[in-house]
């Protein structure tokens, strides 16, 4: 079955293209033309809007009251449905620091059935910690920090039937360096954060294969002037990404600006490190085993420290245009081309791509999404 997109601008991957018309053949991207085909029929028409690729979220813990620690797919699958409201069609659900035998359930649970969600895909799994340091926990409960071991990573993999894409640590914990050789050449992706390490430490792990930076200022040691720190090591290291949450609370825009040019917007990934209160209104909630509040668009442990955030990603890549420190085609390759590439998922999303899967949003000029597709189909309309 064939159809075509109408709208005024179209951001491929390698491009933004004016007016035309891109082709959608049994649910995958065909060409991009100009001129209109022979049967009007065959148009959906979007005058006046914007066609992107889906976003991609890599970092995100829950939605809708919904947490991947819960171990209820049934909640999954509401949380890759309340997704494509945020113009998310590939995500990788987020663990965080628990009892082995929880991750062990909770990573098997979404091996089997992952490919059973109704909205936005699971790329993979993605799990932050247990492999952290306490002075930065955040949100993390220590009581289950440990250093890595080679062993139970490759139970959680074996688990998870090989779906674990990512895992963030600590570059100071005991054994760390062997650790990210063996599992690196596994092709998982190590990220680092929740740390206190110095800039040295951060280095020495990075060139044993580390390529990505968690959240990127928080929870981490920062940049002073004769201690560089993870700050700026995820500022000034060569190949590396640097996850960053946009919503104006976790970081100033002007603090998101440097890192974007210093960095530079094509390693930048924007994520929304996304608790269960995402999509919720004010009121009490838990992360992981602490209470969280949810006030003002602020998500706190009872002690004041940030808890994760509720920001949808198409909000970030609004936020970075209205604050000036983005263009429209650096936001949407920031949510979507450079998380893919980073966590090695880019084969499978993140792109306007001949041959593809036709995962693709819409939006206007003020970058507000108006609608979401998965495979082709409208999945998502305001």
């Amino acid at each position: 079955m064939k159809s075509y997109i109408h709208a005024d601008q179209f951001f491929l991957k390698d491009s933004v293209e004016g007016e035309g018309y891109l082709e959608i053949i049994d649910g995958r991207f065909g060409s991009y033309q100009k001129t209109p085909p022979n049967d009007p029929s065959q148009i959906k028409d979007y005058k006046g809007k914007w066609i992107a690729p889906g976003l991609v979220d890599t970092h995100i813990h829950g939605l809708l009251n919904h947490d991947v620690m819960d171990n209820d797919f049934a909640g999954i699958k509401e949380i890759s449905e309340g997704l494509l409201a945020c113009g998310v069609t590939s995500f990788l659900p987020t663990t965080l620091t628990a009892p082995i035998e929880l991750i062990n359930q909770v990573v098997e649970t979404i091996g089997k059935h992952y490919q059973k969600v109704t909205g936005a895909k699971i790329q993979g799994i993605y799990l932050e910690g247990p492999f952290f340091t306490e002075e930065h926990k955040g949100a993390q409960n220590p009581n289950y920090f440990s250093d890595p071991d080679i062993q139970v990573f490759g139970k959680w993999q074996e688990l998870s039937g090989g779906l674990i894409k990512k895992i963030a640590l600590a570059p100071e914990r005991e054994g760390v360096a062997e650790f990210v050789k063996k599992v690196t050449e596994q092709g998982v992706v190590v990220a680092l954060g929740h740390s206190s390490a110095t800039y040295e430490q951060a280095k020495e792990i990075v060139e044993n294969g580390a390529s990505v930076f968690v959240h990127t200022y928080n929870g981490m040691s920062p940049l002073k002037s004769r201690e560089l720190g993870m700050v700026g090591a995820a500022m000034t290291l060569e190949k590396v990404f640097a996850e960053l949450i946009c919503d104006g609370h976790h970081v100033h825009p002007l603090a998101a600006k440097i890192l974007m040019d210093v960095r530079g917007r094509d390693r930048v990934a924007m994520i929304t490190d996304c608790m269960r209160a995402g999509a919720m209104p004010d009121g009490n909630y838990t992360l992981g085993e602490f209470p969280v509040i949810l006030k003002n668009g602020t998500a706190t442990l009872e002690s004041g420290s940030l808890a994760g955030s509720i920001l949808k990603l198409n909000e970030a890549i609004r936020n970075v245009v209205e604050w000036g420190i983005a263009t429209p085609e650096e936001a949407i390759k920031m949510a979507s081309l450079v998380p893919a590439v980073s966590c090695h998922i880019d084969d499978q999303c993140g792109s306007i791509l001949l041959g593809r899967e036709a995962d693709f949003i819409v939006l206007n000029k003020n970058m507000e999404l108006e609608a979401t597709y998965i495979n082709g189909v409208c999945k998502y309309q305001i």
